[in-house]
């Protein structure tokens, strides 16, 4: 009975195709080369170790010590096999949701230009190595990501950073906002800043005037406020406008404290978020900003207690601060992080005359990068200059540009010229990827 049961499962496993072979979409949809290769060999790399084991339990009961065992030992050694199928399969879900979306109308080339703007927001350039990435759309409020080299459930490292996105967010800013967040949180496990930061904020504080209760807050909350930092270094102003638009909830969740949640409460968020701003981009917009969050939500009709750790919170912000941005990470060879995270064409000046000069030459929108491009189009939003209409479609037409772009080069470098890959982009006939990754899995 074993030995049949073990065959069946066997059979079921050969069942198991490649995601290759399974899923439609259209080349300017597809994933990158290096994301489904990784995804492809990490499947097949599981499949072929079950299949081994299985073969071996075959094998074994055929041998005088399987002959010879009971059959409640012969019974638990075909359980275990069962059990790795199981997250086998689990593993290939967690994937293929992923992949499903590419077969959607433009919401798959709107995926695969949402992970070439992830790619540029984790790339600093000469201190760290940008895993794949692969992006799926979820009825979930907030973004969310499982991070690349992190263990997969049923064991094995995660070959690609996978970033779940609120459907409800697609398209306009907010995408942009919740994207660069998670890609945020990416590159700070990559560099290991949490646990230098959080070292750096732990109490107590030498010499500061912030008490050791409240420093405790910012060290258990530091593993959000990096990828805040981050996507605010990113994108600007977008980063907080999509926050506000996200963390905009009943005064009963923006305005509490939750000992072991590691999200700073909403309100003092938000306000974090605009000081950070402010440090990295001096300007008035960020206090303007911070101000109007407050007008949403006075302190004034709240308890006296949360009054109290509302205000002082939000006065140890800039101390907080401080502490984060002049920190010297040993993966930054000892940089200032502020400084290494600062981009001088993100200063919310400069991003207003970059959407003055592409009202002028409108090519100039296509040649930026990504995450400049979302800057530039949050920055005229929050200034007036745009409608959200106008920023909607702006930014639907550069994800399809940047996926065209991103299947155009990858035809290319497969040897195609530039009319044929353009060809088989438009009319969907032989993808170049599945036909180099099924090589591959070969």
């Amino acid at each position: 009975m074993l030995s049949q049961e073990a065959r069946a499962l066997r059979a079921r496993l050969d069942r198991v195709r490649p995601i290759s072979v399974q899923e439609t979409m259209v080349p300017a949809a597809a994933p990158s080369a290096a994301a489904l290769a990784e995804i492809e060999d990490f499947l097949a790399d599981g499949r072929r170790d079950l299949r081994t084991r299985i073969d071996a339990f075959l094998e074994w009961l055929d041998e005088p010590s399987g002959v010879a065992a009971s059959p409640a030992a012969a019974n638990r050694r075909f359980t275990f096999l069962r059990l790795r199928f199981n997250a086998i399969l689990t593993q290939l879900d967690i994937f293929s949701q992923a992949m499903s979306q590419r077969s959607e109308a433009d919401t798959g080339v709107f995926l695969r230009g949402l992970e070439v703007a992830a790619t540029d927001a984790m790339s600093l350039p000469g201190h760290l190595e940008v895993p794949p990435v692969l992006c799926y759309l979820a009825r979930d409020a907030g973004g969310a990501i499982r991070r690349a080299r992190t263990r997969l459930p049923g064991g094995g490292s995660n070959p690609v950073a996978l970033i779940r996105l609120p459907r409800e967010r697609m398209i306009g800013s907010g995408i942009a906002s919740s994207l660069v967040h998670e890609a945020g949180h990416q590159a700070a496990d990559l560099l290991d800043l949490v646990p230098e930061l959080r070292a750096a904020l732990t109490p107590p504080w030498p010499n500061a005037m912030t008490p050791p209760a409240l420093q405790a807050h910012w060290a258990r909350w530091i593993s959000e406020i990096v990828a805040d930092l981050w996507a605010i270094a990113r994108v600007g102003v977008t980063s907080t406008l999509g926050l506000i638009s996200l963390v905009s909830l009943p005064r009963a969740f923006v305005l509490r404290v939750h000992p072991q949640d590691p999200h700073p409460a909403p309100w003092i968020r938000v306000r974090m978020s605009c000081a950070i701003g402010d440090a990295l981009y001096p300007h008035p917009q960020w206090r303007r900003l911070a101000e109007l969050w407050a007008s949403f939500y006075p302190l004034d009709s709240t308890s006296p207690e949360s009054t109290a750790l509302f205000e002082a919170l939000d006065s140890s912000i800039g101390e907080a601060i401080d502490r984060i941005l002049g920190c010297r990470p040993r993966a930054l060879g000892g940089a200032v992080l502020g400084t290494a995270l600062r981009l001088p064409d993100r200063a919310p000046d400069r991003l207003s005359r970059s959407y003055d000069r592409w009202q002028r030459q409108p090519r100039l929108r296509s040649l930026a990068s990504p995450c400049l491009a979302f800057a530039v189009l949050g920055q005229a939003r929050f200034d007036g200059a745009i409608s959200p209409e106008s920023e909607s479609r702006s930014i639907a037409g550069l994800l399809k540009h940047w996926a065209l772009d991103s299947a155009l080069t990858h035809a290319r470098r497969c040897g195609l010229g530039r009319r044929d890959a353009l060809v088989q982009s438009v009319s969907g006939v032989g993808s170049t990827y599945s036909g180099v990754l099924l090589r591959r899995s070969s």
